[in-house]
């Protein structure tokens, strides 16, 4: 009792001294910062702002002023360095991604090692400003900052409604306002082909479009009736890679192989083990159609997709889905048998597992990293797969593993192997979950997540003693099932997105809900005036 008195008395202390510049309260940095120390006084904000920046930083500390500019009203100048208010130098003992960010009555100086520290130091120095009668200051204060992790991704499932180029930035822009730097970007699925590739263009002709989509839940029977259509050309996704860049996140496609394959087979029958002509399915759910990965036109197909991909996206990384994949047309398939008889594949397990490590060297050696969700290693999390001889191993050299489904010990069995992985345990980073676990309304009964179950949510599981560094960081995800429209999305999405956002940045000794429920504030503020919350 005396600790939790002891804390809230501190957090008033802090508040008050805040209040002195005019501000609501002192916790307004969202994720916080790991090192921080607050000082007495304010540094008060003249009209015309006096910068001076290392040459190093001198594109990104035009682009970040240019900004800050534009979201406080403040103007700015570049000066000498003797004249200047605000100095941005290069400093090479600061972590990647990192900053420090000193704040005296006389002027503010900031130190990074990297471009992306500027602008993470940029957006911290935003979240400080205070106004109060036509004044303007920032409370005095030292901050020596960095990432708990290198990962911090969002995804957004498109296959399955497609939101457009203006949704997507909006993401990225709240992503770069929060320090998130991964944008896990769910392109094709079986309810839709959404990526332009030129040498398959029914990919999105066909596959990009359905008839209808399933209303209510899985097991409705009710459809909407409307046809569904909408894809990405490439010079499209270099725009949004563009933008992104600026905002200093890179996007992460995922192409999804062997399953969820419908969309794919409606445009080319011949990818799938039956070749026969399928529609574009307009429910959701798991289904049957895969890729016939044992024959050599379909062989093809994917290393050139994985071609068009790949050079598009300047991603190291490439996700190439592997998950859900149900194993009763592979079973069915001549083709198939016969291959896994000629490679000495005991089971589907193991076909999937020769599969994955075949795109993995492919992409290899086109200089990429191949990311699979946990399915690829083989591994029963599926209650719908059957129990299989599994002997084969995953290579690790060239793989990263998404983990979303299992037990904690199957997340420790693949950190033992030596993969490195990034955490989406779908049980606390699904956005699209319904977590009443009462069938909704969906136009208005969705339930989020628990902003606390959110926020207690560790890349790295209590009483993993594994290799625990290999664990890159987190993703959360926007599954892209009954997000139809752009707004029944932002329900989802926001507020919760914070909280994931300070999982990945700030360590886990520094976070404090009740900190961070404060820290929300401004941000909802900011979301309510979008339009994203009520």
């Amino acid at each position: 009792m005396k600790t939790i008195r002891l804390k809230y008395l501190t957090l008033l202390v802090i508040a008050a001294a805040s209040l002195l510049c005019g501000g609501s309260t002192f916790a307004a940095i969202l994720p916080y910062p790991n090192q921080i120390e607050w000082r007495p006084g304010v540094f008060r904000i003249s009209e015309d702002l006096r910068v001076y920046c290392d040459s190093f930083f001198k594109n990104e500390a035009q682009k970040v002023m240019d900004k800050l500019s534009e979201e406080t009203g403040l103007t700015y100048r570049f000066v000498d360095k003797k004249d200047a208010d605000i100095l941005a130098s290069f400093s090479e003992n600061v972590k990647p991604e990192g900053y420090t960010l000193e704040i005296s009555e006389s002027e503010v100086n900031v130190g990074a090692s990297t471009q992306a520290g500027l602008f993470y130091a940029a957006e911290t120095l935003k979240q400080l400003i205070q106004r109060a009668n036509g004044d303007c200051c920032i409370p005095c204060v030292y901050i020596c900052d960095f990432p708990a992790f290198s990962w911090r991704g969002f995804l957004l499932d498109e296959a399955r409604n497609f939101q457009g180029k203006a949704e997507v930035k909006k993401l990225l822009d709240e992503m770069a306002a929060l320090k998130m730097n991964l944008f896990h970007w769910h392109l094709t699925d079986d309810q839709g082909w959404r990526i332009e590739i030129k040498k398959y263009p029914l990919l999105t002709e066909v596959g990009g479009r359905r008839d209808s989509t399933q209303l209510n839940w899985y097991e409705s029977c009710v459809y909407d009736g409307k046809p569904v259509s909408g894809y990405y050309t490439q010079q499209d996704i270099r725009e949004i890679i563009a933008y992104a860049a600026d905002r200093h996140i890179t996007i992460v496609p995922e192409i999804e192989f062997p399953g969820h394959a419908s969309a794919a087979i409606a445009a080319y029958p011949w990818l799938g083990c039956r070749g026969k002509e399928i529609s574009v399915p307009c429910s959701y759910g798991v289904f049957s159609s895969v890729f016939n990965i044992a024959d050599v036109r379909v062989q093809t197909f994917i290393r050139d997709v994985l071609d068009e991909v790949s050079d598009l996206f300047p991603s190291e990384v490439i996700h190439i889905g592997g998950d859900e994949v149900k194993y009763d047309e592979w079973q069915n398939s001549e083709t198939i048998r016969q291959f896994m008889k000629d490679e000495h594949l005991l089971s589907p397990a193991e076909l999937q597992i020769w599969f994955a490590n075949y795109l993995s060297s492919y992409l290899s050696r086109k200089g990429k990293v191949m990311m699979g969700w946990n399915d690829i290693t083989g591994d029963k999390i599926h209650a719908f797969q059957p129990e299989c001889k599994v002997e084969s191993r995953l290579d690790t050299r060239n793989t990263i593993v998404q983990f979303w489904q299992g037990n904690p010990e199957i997340l420790g069995k693949t950190l033992e192997r030596g993969f490195k992985v990034v955490n989406s345990q779908c049980d606390y980073t699904y956005l699209n979950y319904n977590y009443d676990k009462i069938v909704p309304g969906l136009e208005y009964g969705h339930t989020p997540i628990p902003m606390e179950k959110a926020y207690s949510f560790s890349p790295v599981p209590q009483g993993l003693e594994c290799r625990p560094e290999l664990v890159l960081g987190l993703t959360c995800a926007m599954w892209g099932e009954w997000i139809n429209r752009p707004e029944i999305m932002y329900r989802m999405v926001y507020p919760q997105i914070a909280a994931y956002a300070e999982v990945g940045w700030t360590l886990n000794e520094n976070k404090d809900f009740d900190r961070f429920l404060i820290s929300l504030n401004d941000f909802k503020e900011r979301w309510r005036s979008a339009g994203y919350i009520q």
